[in-house]
This record gives C-alpha cells, structure tokens and sequence, in this order.
C-alpha cells in the first residue's frame, strides 16, 4: 500500500479491502436471479439486529456505523472485479448483468441507524437499509462484517472500563488478533469502548490513537552484567556536565538492600544494566517490566490470593534465581531523580498480581517518604498476564495496587464469545410487510417498517425500549403507552415516560452521508454517556437485570395478523 493509499483510508475512515466483494457468493447470486426474474424496480426494507445481547450481559454497544456509511461512499464494482465474476459464476450468466453491476451504486439507498457508541438491544435494529432490491441485497454481507465484530469489541471493552473503573487501560492485542485487519479494528473499537490507548502503533497513526508501550524480556535477557553498558552517561535535565547512571545506579541499589531485606547476591547485574541501558536512552519516558526472573523475594509465609502463573519458591537461591526487578527499578528511577527526571513506573507480567503490586506501592511509598520524593509514591504499577474481565473483577476484590491494565488475547479475541450473531433480515417489499417465520419464536421477524423509542423513567433512567409501527404516531411525553411483549401475550404494561427518544436517525439518502460523524473521541463519550442511563443492576456483571424491549399495540397486532395469515394451518388424522 502506497503512502497516498494509507492517507486517502485514513481520511475516509475505511480500510481499502472493503469493497463489493467482500461479500459471499450467494448474495451476487441471488442479484442474477433478482435481475433474471426483472425485479429491478422491487424496492425493499431490511433490519440489521442481533437477537441476544453477548458476554452473558445485557446490553450491547452499537459500533460500526461511519464505516458502514463510507462503504456506501465507495460502492462500486470495478472493471477487475467484473472482470473477475465473469471467471467465477456460471458461464450461463448473462453479459448484460455485467453491464448492470457496473452501473450499480448506492445513490438509491437509504440508510437510518442508532448513533454510533448507542446502547442498544436485542431485536431493535442497528440499521434499518431501503432502497432498489437488489443494491440492498448485495450489501448483506459486507454492512453484518463492518458491525457485527465492531459492535462485539466495543461492548466487551466498554465491559472492561466498567470493571476496572478510572484505572487505565490499554489494549495490546496485535499479536494475539485474528490477523492484521482484526487487530486494526480491535485496536480502533477498544478505544471507542473506554481502552485509554494501544501498542498498535498503525492504529495510532490511522485512528490517532494514543500509542504506548514498554519493553520485552528479551531487553532485559540481551544483558548479562554491568561490562556491557558501553554507554551509561546521561546529562541531567537540566543540563550540564554528563553524569554516570551506572554508578549512580548502583550506589542506589546498595542503599536500598537493606529496605528490600535481600542479600546482594540476589540482585542480578544483568538487569540493572538493561534497565539503566533503558533508562538513558528514555529518560523522560522510564517504564520497565519488572518480573523478567522475579520482582521481589517473596516472604516464606506469603498468601496466594490470586496466581495467573505458576510462581516458583525454591527453599534455597541457586546463583541464577534472582529477585531484584523491584530493587533494580528503584535504584534506576532514583538515579534518574538525581538528575532531574521522573520514571514513569513498573509493569507486572506474571505472578500473584494483587500481592506484588501492593509489595511495589509499599515499597514506592516508603521510598518517596525516606527519600523525600512525594511523587515516587505514585508511580505507576501496570499489570498485564492474559487479564480478563473476572481477573480485574477479582483483583479489585483483593485491594490491588494497580492502576493500569495491559489487555490483549481475552480483549481483542472476546473469548468469552467470538460472535455477536447481527442478521439482515428484510420486512417489507414494495410497501408490503415481509415475515419470516420459525418453529424458535425467536427467530420470527417484525414485520414492516418500524421506527424505535427510549423511554426514560422520571429519575432519568433508561426504562424500555418500543418498536412500533413507522406510520403510527410517536409516543408523548407524560402520556400512557401500552408496551406489549412481542409474543407473549400476558406480558404488557402501561408506560408514562417522563423523556422520549428517537433512536433512529437518517445518516444516508440520495448517494451523501447526511448527518455530521462524530469523531472517535465523541464516539468514546457517546458509549460512557449512554451506559449512564442505564440502571446499575442491568449493567452488573453478575446475573444483570435484562432490559426490556416492547412493541406497540399496534405492532403486536399486525405482527400476530400477519403470521397467522403466513403460518399454514395443519391436520390432524
């Protein structure tokens, strides 16, 4: 991809392999039977929602829209891919079908939505698409992709900035991600979702993401002993003459062993060297991965609260068990002090998290204390070590010291559940309702155009969500509306909103986006802002409250009409 390309996606917000042909085959199939049967004038209505909420919650984060939106800005097929059908449908194929996609755009559709970072819920759609038959036909596939996974990684960030609260998070999934395009997207609707930054440094370039990261443990294994420091001056901050970190570092480090209450033979030499090797070449920037052979040693009767990796505790130190990445560290940062600088903090990849970190803090208050440095007390402790949503949940039980979290595979991967499951369902051709029906009520359709409501409690909470009729007139404030379970008959109830919103708004009409996109950072307010709506016990993580979802009396009505009309009548004999 050429510098220009990479310009031309970032401004367009779209990644260049979206396109008429990221689509399955039955959908270009389906166009020739369309365009063979002459249904090109048929104008039709699809809903694109999910049916149950994912990660066993109760709410969903739509995500996904400016990307649906800029592939209607670009939807064309170009002379290759034409050129290409022609080599894999049926010869049988006419050319002049050929001729007809090549003249195919999205001028004629119609797009409403959610707005993009909306708490939505099941059955009430993300995206209602109208337009010529066919066009909205062949945009099946390619508008579920751009939402399904978008909608899934927002939500299951927004689940992890719910649990760890206002601790930082940042996302580090690149190379645990289902390849390149999963963790740009990844990366991109973590942040929307409450993620603070990420290690992908294209995402920061093409989404202007903040962008952080530290070191391996490969840095700190490339150092065997102090020998191989061939540079270890560093001029102050300040300025003036250069200093010896090396030796600074290691005055500090003899200072310390006794607060440690280690022996010096336990503190390896390989990665104090690495760390002051770090530190001058990221004075103002000195984060370091502290548990490479062990943070600290750990005391004979320590409890383990929580242990994400297996923790080796031998009874006796051979000469290549250390425990010095926490007294490496501050003998680095304390050096770094006395010439003007403030390290940023530690990173904690394995072990008994909530222990060590409240070990680290201990130790960086008792340090800043004895030493008179307020600021050192506050360094940062970053966790990382395959984290998920119930380790954080957990580790705040136990009263962790953390107050950062590198997340990777459970994040980018939402292991908890790969799929969200959005469908493309169509409920009306050429002004005419459509029903499909299922022996699972719950994969009946709603018929017709619908527009849908929040109604807000007079606390100001999000009450119900209420699908009705597009031709019906809208609920009023203060007014009692009668909110009616869509198939279980005995399930209705009367409604006084205090606040009715429309959640439905038009993004795409006659071939031009039509209302403002938000940027990524309004995206970002707009998710924290809508879970605010939300009642605590609906957003717990634990047994949540579902959120209740209706239709009208009226939409009952004509949906229950209309699956007795195309609902067969069977015999008995």
């Amino acid at each position: 991809m050429t510098e220009k390309s990479v310009m031309d996606d970032k401004r367009n917000g779209q990644n260049g392999i979206v396109q008429p042909l990221l689509t399955d085959l039955y959908q270009i199939t389906m166009a020739y039977a369309y365009w063979k049967s002459g249904k090109t004038k048929d104008y039709a209505v699809f809903d694109l929602f999910f049916r149950k909420n994912p990660f066993q919650g109760e709410f969903t984060i739509f995500a996904g829209l400016e990307e649906c939106l800029k592939f209607l800005e670009r939807f064309h097929y170009s002379l290759s891919d034409l050129n290409y059908l022609r080599l894999t449908l049926s010869p049988t194929i006419e050319e002049e079908f050929f001729e007809f996609l090549s003249k195919l755009t999205a001028k004629e559709v119609t797009l409403y939505a959610l707005e993009e970072g909306s708490v939505a819920f099941p059955r009430i759609p993300l995206l209602r698409v109208e337009g010529p038959l066919i066009i909205v036909q062949l945009l099946e596939t390619t508008l579920l992709t751009l939402v399904n996974y978008a909608s899934l990684m927002a939500t299951n960030a927004a689940r992890y900035r719910m649990a760890a609260g206002e601790l930082k998070l940042l996302e580090f999934g690149l190379r645990r991600a289902q390849g390149p395009d999963g963790g740009l997207s990844a990366s991109k609707y973590s942040y929307i979702g409450g993620f603070d930054g990420t290690s992908n440094v294209l995402a920061g370039k093409l989404f202007n993401i903040p962008v952080k990261g530290t070191h391996a443990h490969a840095y700190i294994t490339s150092f065997t002993n102090l020998d191989e420091l061939n540079k270890h001056f560093l001029v102050p901050k300040g300025g003036g003459e250069q200093k010896d970190l090396m030796e600074l570092a290691t005055n500090w480090r003899l200072s310390l062993v006794p607060l440690f209450k280690m022996a010096s033979c336990e503190a390896n030499d390989g990665e104090l060297a690495a760390l002051i090797s770090f530190a001058i070449a990221f004075p103002d920037g000195f984060m370091a991965l502290v548990d490479t052979y062990d943070v600290k040693r750990y005391p004979c009767r320590m409890r383990h609260a929580i242990t994400l990796r297996p923790v080796t505790l031998p009874n006796t130190l051979s000469h290549n068990e250390y425990r010095s990445g926490l007294l490496n560290f501050c003998a680095v940062a304390l050096a770094l002090n006395e010439l003007g600088y403030k390290a940023i903090g530690i990173r904690i990849d394995s072990g008994d998290l909530a222990y060590l970190s409240k070990v680290a803090r201990h130790h960086f208050v008792e340090i800043g204390k004895k030493y008179d440095i307020p600021w050192f007390g506050n360094l940062m402790i970053m966790a990382s070590n395959d984290i998920n949503e119930e380790t954080i949940l957990s580790l705040n039980e136990q009263g962790h010291k953390i107050n950062c979290f590198g997340i990777g595979t459970h994040l980018v991967t939402c292991q908890r559940q790969p799929a969200l499951g959005c469908v493309y369902k169509m409920v009306e051709l050429n002004e005419q309702p459509r029903i499909k029906l299922s022996q699972d009520v719950a994969k009946v359709t709603m018929p017709g155009k619908k527009d849908a409501y929040r109604l807000y409690s007079e606390s100001g909470d999000a009450l119900i969500d209420l699908l009705q009729r597009s031709v019906e007139d809208p609920p009023k404030i203060n007014e009692k509306v009668l909110c009616r379970h869509p198939f279980e008959e005995s399930k209705r109830a009367y409604v006084i909103p205090s606040k009715v919103e429309k959640l439905h708004k038009q993004f795409w009409a006659n071939g031009t986006i039509v209302n403002p996109l938000p940027s990524l950072d309004q995206v970002r307010e707009k998710v924290q802002m809508s879970l605010k709506t939300l009642r605590p016990d609906i957003k717990r993580n634990l047994n949540p409250t579902p959120f209740k979802v209706a239709v009208s009396d009226a939409l009952y009505n004509f949906l229950h009409q209309l699956w007795l009309e195309n609902a067969p009548i069977g015999e008995l004999s």
